[in-house]
């Protein structure tokens, strides 16, 4: 299974701030925001991770997550030039995603839980693979 986080937005609303940087670099209590999908991820079992931005804050994104081998992961990167969306997440992944199956999760997304925990979870996973 392979991971897609989708963190292209503009984040507008956020303004000033997201002026200068990304929203998912903003901090959230000790850690920048974009830490808890990927901590998500990496809890239930999925490594391989796309990571899709906006160009404007490409250089920012390497400069904090780099190629992933801090998380045990492994990072690919893609340019979302226009946020288009969920389903747009998607074709820009299509060569990431291959045959594989996939997950994913918003750059924004703070879950603080372990849902490898959920009963049932491993049979769930195996399932779409």
């Amino acid at each position: 299974m392979k991971g897609i986080i989708l963190a292209g937005g503009r984040a507008t609303r956020l303004r000033p701030l997201t002026k200068i940087t990304s929203k998912q670099l903003l901090p959230v209590y000790n850690k920048p925001m974009i830490y808890y999908p990927i901590e998500t991820l990496v809890k239930a079992g999925i490594t391989e991770i796309l990571i899709i931005i906006a160009p404007e804050y490409a250089g920012h994104f390497l400069n904090l997550l780099g190629s992933g081998k801090e998380f045990g992961c492994k990072f690919t990167y893609e340019i979302q030039e226009e946020p288009r969306g969920l389903a747009d997440a998607f074709i820009v992944g299509k060569d990431f995603i291959g045959n594989d199956s996939v997950t994913m999760i918003l750059g924004d997304n703070i879950f603080d839980y372990d849902f490898s925990d959920i009963p049932f979870m491993d049979q769930f996973l195996d399932l779409c693979q």
